[in-house]
């Protein structure tokens, strides 16, 4: 009876040493699977590349507004009168000069005819007074300053030239004209109404010269200067891209840290004063090591890059720097010139894994 006890009591201290002994390998493996992961027995299929330094075409991506660099808001001068016709319509094209609405000139044309009058009369009457002092009136040249401009004054002439002046004026602004070739907008305008003192009849946009004005953060200033090429993609579906060069930078920090910057457009039709588009400023950086962004991964909220080494993955920490849409900039571990660096295939990698390189 004593034996029997004491090898159940053996058997119970084995069994709690083998349950021990097992507790401590599955916490030692779990603790061990916080920086590594355990080992898959097939060989993961990778792709690789050669890291090698170039030339980093950066990319410095920013929402912009399109704006006009040239545009009139055109009145009339007088609002007294009604309007007689409108010639164009929003989104006209114009060119320099051509006529785009006008007012009933019936009022001011008869204001000017006897405007016209009024200087004839006084014209004569200076000749008078000139002749009266023994001038010739034929032979103006030969009157002095002095005597000319008492008799200006004495016939009414200087006033009744002021009159005529005016009149010739209200008449000719009667009618509006482009001042340059544009694209006609925010015309509110109605003919037999009078025109809104208080605000433009029309606005003529000139759509030779547009550019687009965005921003970038202060710490990416020492990325652009002027004349980088720039990428201008409209959101406006069917509205065509274009490229442009940047014409100026704001030297002025905001309250946000943005800069303001602006772009010239080289070939702005299709493009609306107002409109949204995707700016892209493209910079060449010389002698810089460039990875694809595929061959980052996170671990553990690091980044890492796997190298191939003697058939098997390697585990590299890195810090990222420059980007574009399909690339970064690199440095950190591993991170040599001639490095087989993994591209894909490293999703579920860990540290030593076994792979197999297929082109």
């Amino acid at each position: 009876m004593g034996t029997m006890i004491k090898n159940w009591t053996v058997l119970a201290l084995a069994g709690l040493l083998m349950v021990s002994c097992n507790s401590k390998d599955k916490e030692a493996v779990e603790e061990e699977q916080g920086v590594t992961v355990v080992l898959p027995e097939n060989k993961t299929t990778v792709t690789v590349t050669e890291l090698k330094r170039k030339d980093f075409q950066h990319e410095l991506v920013s929402n912009g507004k399109v704006e006009a660099r040239q545009y009139a808001d055109l009145s009339f001068r007088l609002t007294t009168e009604p309007v007689a016709h409108i010639y164009v319509k929003n989104g006209d094209r114009v060119t320099a000069g051509q006529k785009l609405a006008e007012l009933d000139r019936f009022m001011l044309e008869n204001e000017f005819v006897q405007a016209e009058n009024s200087l004839r009369q006084a014209e004569l009457e200076m000749k008078d007074v000139l002749i009266g002092q023994g001038y010739a009136p034929d032979r103006m040249e030969n009157v002095p300053a002095e005597v000319k401009k008492l008799a200006e004054v004495k016939s009414g002439y200087g006033q009744s030239l002021a009159s005529y002046e005016k009149a010739r004026y209200e008449l000719e602004q009667a009618v509006l004209t482009a001042p340059f070739a544009g694209v006609v907008a925010n015309l509110t305008g109605k003919v037999y109404n009078k025109p809104d003192a208080s605000e433009p009849f029309c606005r003529v946009i000139s759509t030779g010269d547009m550019e687009v004005a965005f921003t970038v953060l202060e710490s990416e200033l020492p990325l652009i200067a002027k004349g980088d090429r720039v990428d201008i993609t409209p959101y406006a579906a069917g509205v065509s891209a274009c490229a442009g060069r940047i014409s100026e930078i704001n030297p002025l920090v905001d309250e946000n840290g943005m800069v303001k910057v602006k772009a010239l457009v080289d070939d702005g039709r299709g493009l609306f004063d107002g409109m949204n588009v995707r700016v892209s400023v493209k910079r060449s950086v010389p002698d810089q090591l460039v990875i694809p962004k595929t061959a980052v991964v996170m671990r553990s909220g690091k980044q890492v890059v796997f190298t191939l080494k003697d058939g098997k993955a390697m585990w590299n920490y890195v810090q990222t720097g420059l980007e574009n849409m399909t690339e970064y900039t690199v440095t950190g571990d591993g991170m040599e010139e001639g490095a087989q660096v993994i591209v894909s295939g490293n999703i579920n990698l860990a540290h030593e894994a076994p792979v197999e390189v297929v082109k």
